[in-house]
C-alpha cells in the first residue's frame, strides 16, 4: 500500500504506526484537512526511555495523491533537543545540496550545524525513517 495513494491512506498509516513499530509506547498524531487539498499533520510519537518525536507535516494532494510540501520532526529525551530535521531551503549551504531542501540539524550547534538527509523525501512517508533512527537510541543513555 502507498500512504500516499489518498488522505484516507496516509491517515490508516499514521493510525496504525503503533502496530508496525513495537517501540512505540503512545502517538498523539491527527491528520486534519485544510480545505479540499491541504492537510497537516501535528502531534508526538513517544517510545521508552523518555524518547518522543514531534512531528509537523504538510501535505497536499493536487494531483490526487498526497506529497509532503513542509515538515518539521525534532527528537526529544526528556526536556533535551537531540536534533532535528527541516524542509527550510538554505541555498547558500554547498555542503547540502545533495539532498537540498532535506537537511538534519545536530550537535554541536543545533541550529548551525546541518548535514544531508538523504533518507527524506517528499514523495514517501519519512516516518518509517525517523522511528528507526529513535528505535536505535534505545539503550544509549548519556
Amino acid at each position: 500500500m502507498n500512504p500516499f495513494q489518498s488522505l484516507r491512506s496516509y491517515e490508516e498509516f499514521l493510525y496504525t504506526l503503533q502496530q508496525r513499530f513495537p517501540a512505540i509506547v503512545s502517538a498523539t498524531l491527527v491528520a486534519t484537512r485544510r480545505g479540499t487539498r491541504v492537510v497537516t499533520v501535528g502531534g508526538e510519537v513517544m517510545f521508552p526511555e523518555g524518547l518522543r518525536l514531534v512531528v509537523s507535516e504538510r501535505l497536499t494532494s493536487e494531483t490526487g495523491s498526497l506529497c509532503l510540501v513542509r515538515y518539521g520532526y525534532k527528537a526529544w529525551r526528556g526536556s533535551e533537543k537531540l536534533y532535528w530535521y527541516d524542509s527550510q531551503p538554505h541555498p547558500g549551504d554547498l555542503a547540502l545540496a545533495a539532498t537540498a531542501p532535506h537537511h538534519k540539524h545536530e550537535p554541536p550547534d543545533l541550529k548551525h550545524n546541518r548535514v544531508p538527509a538523504p533518507k527524506l523525501s517528499f514523495a514517501a512517508p519519512n516516518l518509517p525513517v525517523l522511528i528507526e533512527e529513535i528505535e536505535s537510541l534505545l539503550g544509549q543513555v548519556d
